[in-house]
């Protein structure tokens, strides 16, 4: 029997190749970094400026202390974009799939090695940004400690929505093979989409819009219940199966279709 191949395709060589691929791209680090920046710059801001008695009272601390997470998932969709559809508009797709012909792999291992960057990078600005702020919110109605119910929960929520959020992007990357097109339609079918059905006078679509992507995502950044949003764990449980079937679909569109 010949020796077994040194060369051989595994899980992890998979792995470790998108790993070191997203590591080698100036496009990570400037991404990532900027949705740091954002967070803890716009958390600082709020800590340093917030006065009890103000308008923000009745806001969760957490989401106050973590608003600059809007703006940094827009850095984390370009990121799982630029991950998928990128590798179209450059053509290194080809490489990487004649490399691994089953083809599958190559996704799970884009979306594990984004999956683990995009949580542990915010999850650990998340905890920063919230002991920072409260070193300003000590003295106000604002003050809170991580040990206080729901808001380690939260911190941790809200870099997960991040993550899937992302991750949803990702998918939409590989199925649309596009980066416009998917930066197309995120914003208008994750972020418009639901605005627009909002201005319907009915209590089904009104209820049903508590599990779209974005107000999911919501949910799970505050450590208090939100008026009109979803709790937490179905919250968590519709933005998976969201990301879930745009990564399934993405999944399918790459195991039929040609390069």
């Amino acid at each position: 029997m010949p020796p077994a191949s040194p060369y051989r395709i595994t899980p992890a060589r998979v792995l470790r190749s998108e790993w070191h691929k997203l590591l080698s791209l100036r496009s990570t680090w400037i991404t990532v970094v900027l949705a740091v920046v954002m967070v803890l710059g716009v958390g600082l801001v709020m800590g340093g400026t917030y006065t009890s008695g103000g308008g923000d009272s009745d806001v969760d601390t957490v989401v106050l202390t973590l608003y600059g997470s809007m703006l940094a998932q827009l850095f984390l969709v370009v990121l799982g974009i630029l991950m998928t559809a990128g590798e179209y508009a450059t053509g290194t797709i080809r490489s990487s799939l004649t490399a691994v012909p089953a083809r599958l792999p190559v996704l799970w291992a884009k979306a594990a090695v984004f999956a683990a960057t995009a949580f542990t990078a915010m999850f650990a600005t998340g905890l920063v940004t919230f002991a920072g702020a409260q070193a300003f919110l000590h003295d106000t109605d604002q003050a809170a400690s991580l040990t206080d119910p729901g808001v380690l929960r939260a911190v941790a929520g809200n870099a997960l929505a991040l993550t899937l959020m992302g991750l949803l992007a990702l998918g939409l990357g590989a199925l649309l093979r596009s980066v416009p097109g998917a930066i197309g339609a995120f914003i208008a079918g994750v972020v418009i989409l639901p605005e627009i059905l909002g201005m319907l006078p009915y209590d089904l679509v009104e209820r049903a819009i508590q599990y779209f992507p974005t107000q999911a995502a919501g949910a799970l950044g505050s450590a208090t219940p939100v008026p009109g949003t979803a709790a937490p764990g179905p919250a968590l449980l519709a933005l998976s199966l969201w990301t879930g079937t745009t990564l399934g679909a993405a999944a399918v569109a790459l195991k039929h279709r040609d390069v």
